[in-house]
């Protein structure tokens, strides 16, 4: 019969220096022994914990927000979509929420548009829920729980995105999101996603952000339809640079009807003619 002990000899790894991303069971002898996949103290594999404002991917780009113009498609309460773009220091903070409509017949899904003052270039993007699941069904079988996002999907540059044009269009970007449990494991840290490839995440003037799907919605079994699960996010950030160049409106003069005297044009002789 192995003990835990004996699974930290084996590799070589004090059992302070782990790291859980995910729990998987493995049946020892007479024994089932829950163990975490190991990481030395390194880096989490495709995404970086947050805990400064200001990193290796930027600044926060809240600042460069447009936010007249930041709207959420399926928002449960009007510009909640807008409220969880928080400020840097109120990532943790539970309220203000975004939570996606409540409908039995449809997927409990979230479009959120963010538009820019300035040109950036984006290199991360965080999400952060309450649980993977939180809650469950009333006596009258309603449901009141809410579930974390599972997948982001990032468009960048486009103002015409709807749920259905987002169901057909291919992403710039496709994000798996870790549970909110997994961030939790650092107290003070969130998860920055790099948006890959970069090149496409330089001079955006808006961002669309597709939730598609939360931890609620699993596999359905033996044909049975799932109960749908509202989405909560409690928080958004950007971070990225600024490009300094200023969407600006361009003032001009047109002409319903040309006048002749307006536009002389000279000719060979010296002298000048209309056109």
């Amino acid at each position: 019969e192995k003990t835990h002990k004996d699974f930290f000899t084996q590799f070589k790894i004090h059992p302070q220096h782990t790291h859980t991303h995910t729990l998987i069971t493995q049946n020892y002898t007479h024994t089932h022994i829950f163990h975490k996949y190991i990481h030395k103290r390194m880096e989490c594999e495709g995404h970086s914990h947050d805990h400064e404002h200001t990193d290796d991917a930027g600044a926060s780009l809240r600042s460069e927000i447009n936010f007249p113009g930041v709207y959420c498609l399926n928002e449960l309460t009007p510009n909640s979509g807008r409220a969880v773009l928080k400020p840097h220091d109120e990532r943790f903070s539970i309220h203000p929420n975004l939570i996606s409509q409540y409908d039995p017949d449809d997927d409990p899904e979230l479009l959120l548009h963010v538009p820019f003052t300035e040109s950036v270039s984006i290199k991360t993007v965080t999400v952060k829920g309450r649980f993977s699941v939180d809650g469950g069904v009333d006596d009258d079988g309603n449901v009141t729980g809410t579930a974390a996002p599972k997948t982001v999907k990032v468009y960048a540059n486009r103002q015409d995105l709807d749920f259905e044009t987002v169901r057909e269009l291919e992403p710039h970007a496709t994000i798996d999101l870790l549970p909110p449990e997994h961030g939790e494991e650092f107290g003070d840290g969130t998860i920055d996603y790099p948006l890959r490839p970069a090149g496409r995440f330089q001079g955006v003037s808006c961002v669309t952000l597709y939730f598609p799907d939360n931890y609620a919605m699993g596999e359905e079994d033996d044909g049975e339809e799932e109960d749908k699960v509202q989405t909560e996010i409690t928080f958004v950030g950007l971070k990225g640079k600024g490009m300094n160049v200023k969407r600006r409106a361009v003032e001009c003069v047109y002409e319903t009807r040309g006048m002749k005297k307006d536009h002389k044009v000279p000719d060979e002789m010296g002298g000048s003619h209309f056109v």
